[in-house]
């Protein structure tokens, strides 16, 4: 594809970027509501965020040949449509799990009451988020159960479980899977009343996921039925308007910013940006900011508590649900955990 006369369109809150095309495209920086079929008609490339709807409805008639997602999810992409119209879409997987992970263990650590060894966690959805999780939660001596069923058949091997076995065993359940609405292996909404009434030792349930993964009025059926001792709820059915049922009875609640860290936003915009440049054959463009490299293997609780502390982010959201996307734009990043090793 020519490189010249290109139209370049960037929300105008993925960080890092601003800047960086301007030598080789024609760019606009738009709030997400502002993405509309009329603002977007002429442009040749789209890079998003889960805000910004990209299907029909916004894209028939463009020019549109190409869309980055700063994110790693896609569910706010009619994926079928643009591919039917020869749109490439990409997004930016794992470039958050470690803010996400951290998010995790940092919840849970404001939540048990005694040492975190004498916890089985259930991890549904073991892929980049769900397989750190996973380590991180050996590294800690603790029990782990791990349910993904797609991982399980390609795989085979022993060492999965279901998610009754979940349900049944575990003191903390963490999900971690895509929103799927078909399929043997749907997610919406695998978190419902029935999986709940399987419950047997009150854990917490952390959704980090989308919101969909739970059934909002069965969680909150949950917990005041005594089933879930804590809900941390990162993801919302309904984003922006919440539940304020749920979130009156989630301990931890939070706006979508589980993998808001410095060096995740890094990540993504530089995955984004080697995508486009890629596509509109363009040459590599670094950000100013060097995206990090390497995950720690291993985490203590110590330096996880000491990384983040998700309860000055509840206050906020509690104390002004309506204010649910300026917390988001407006969040200020927080630093990942550092390997202790190092």
């Amino acid at each position: 594809m020519e490189n010249y006369h290109l139209n370049i369109i960037i929300e105008r809150n993925i960080p890092f970027i601003a800047g960086l095309l301007e030598p080789y495209a024609d760019v606009r920086y738009l709030a997400a509501d502002e993405f509309t079929p009329e603002t977007v008609a002429d442009a040749d490339g789209l890079v998003v965020r889960t805000r910004t709807r990209c299907d029909a409805a916004l894209l028939e008639g463009s020019k549109v040949k190409f869309i980055a997602t700063a994110t790693i999810g896609t569910d706010h992409v009619d994926l079928d449509w643009c591919h039917s119209h020869a749109i490439a879409v990409v997004n930016a997987p794992g470039c958050n799990a470690p803010a996400v992970a951290q998010y995790v263990f940092a919840s849970i650590m404001q939540l048990i009451n005694r040492p975190v060894n004498q916890y089985k966690i259930g991890i549904v959805g073991v892929g980049h988020v769900g397989s750190i999780v996973e380590r991180w939660a050996r590294s800690l001596d603790m029990q782990v159960m791990v349910c993904d069923p797609p991982r399980q058949r390609a795989e085979g091997g022993d060492g999965w479980s279901t998610l009754d076995e979940i349900a049944a065993e575990c003191d903390i359940i963490t999900f971690h899977t895509p929103l799927t609405r078909e399929g043997d292996d749907a997610t919406y909404h695998i978190a419902d009343s029935a999986f709940f009434a399987k419950l047997r030792r009150q854990p917490i349930i952390i959704n980090t996921a989308r919101g969909g993964i739970t059934d909002t009025p069965a969680l909150i059926d949950a917990i005041d039925d005594g089933l879930v001792s804590h809900a941390v709820i990162d993801c919302w059915e309904g984003e922006p308007d919440i539940s304020l049922e749920l979130l009156s009875r989630a301990v931890i609640a939070t706006p979508h910013i589980a993998g808001y860290s410095h060096e995740g936003k890094v990540r993504a915009t530089q995955m984004t940006l080697d995508a486009l440049t890629a596509f509109f054959y363009l040459p590599r463009i670094n950000t100013f900011v060097r995206a990090p490299h390497g995950i720690p293997k291993a985490v203590t609780a110590k330096a996880i508590i000491s990384s983040y502390n998700p309860m000055a982010d509840t206050r906020a959201l509690k104390a002004d649900p309506t204010a649910f996307e300026q917390l988001r734009n407006d969040y200020r990043y927080r630093t990942e955990i550092t390997d202790p090793a190092k």
